[in-house]
């Protein structure tokens, strides 16, 4: 009896050290990497305008709820009162490569489905958008997910401000990549409550190479706010003036956004 005790003691002995040792010399896991996408509308009547968010609100968002998708953003320039050129934002977070090849999937079928829509059954002569640009991006390495606003004011004052910078060569636009992530960019926004939204790497897009990212503020006088005190923070303004991270941008877009009433962002 003691000898079958001392072997089943052993036997736990090899299975608990097994274990163990699988933890420790098993590969790590994959990151939660995150991909999105930015569709965005273009047009110019108040009246496709209305066409496009009745289609968003009641037909799109709730099929891309039904598929598992959250956390849907839709956003209208603010500068689109006084624009010829006027855009709406929609931007669709996905958990992988392979749930964004479903989704498109998904979008046919939707688009099937709705055949009597006003938008998607819209004639030649009578659009109800200029045209749809696409840009997919894919999530900086030390932010991988999104992050959902914790902004209080009324939507209607909000401001999301989206960054677009362009490098001028591939290696120059990895070096501002590199910037932001282990150069701590992304640390001093944090510290400063900029309300990061997302930080990207743009994968396919009308301008390359470039990167994106969208902060969030309580209304104008604080984005101007946050941006005097990051202009002012002595971490900013050493990792700015390292030697290293000179000229990393060519140029650059800055777009002022507002969320709509149905926005989940």
């Amino acid at each position: 009896m003691k000898k079958l005790l001392q072997y089943f003691s052993f036997l736990l002995i090899c299975i608990l050290f097994n274990a163990f040792a699988s933890k420790i010399y098993s590969a790590p896991a994959a990151k939660d990497t995150r991909y999105f996408q930015l569709k965005v509308y273009h047009y110019t009547s108040s009246q496709q305008e209305t066409v496009i968010d009745s289609y968003l609100q009641s037909r799109f968002l709730p099929a891309l709820h039904a598929f598992g998708l959250s956390n849907i953003g839709v956003f209208k320039a603010i500068a689109n009162d006084t624009a010829t050129d006027k855009k709406m934002y929609v931007f669709i977070p996905f958990s992988s490569l392979k749930q964004w090849e479903k989704y498109s999937t998904l979008a046919d079928k939707n688009l099937s489905a709705n055949a009597g829509d006003e938008y998607t059954n819209a004639s030649y002569d009578k659009p109800v958008f200029t045209r749809i640009e696409s840009i997919f991006l894919k999530a900086f390495e030390l932010m991988p997910k999104i992050t959902p606003s914790k902004l209080t004011a009324p939507k209607s004052e909000r401001v999301y401000e989206l960054r677009s910078y362009e490098s001028a060569s591939e290696k120059i636009y990895k070096n501002k990549v590199k910037m932001f992530n282990q150069g701590g960019e992304i640390d001093i926004f944090s510290r400063l409550g900029f309300n990061p939204v997302f930080y990207s790497e743009v994968i396919f897009g009308s301008k390359m190479p470039n990167l994106m990212y969208m902060t969030s503020f309580e209304n104008m006088q604080s984005r101007e706010d946050h941006w005097k005190a990051f202009g002012n923070d002595p971490a900013w303004k050493s990792l700015s003036a390292m030697k290293e991270y000179q000229n990393n941008v060519s140029h650059s877009d800055i777009t002022f956004l507002r969320p709509t009433d149905y926005s989940e962002l």
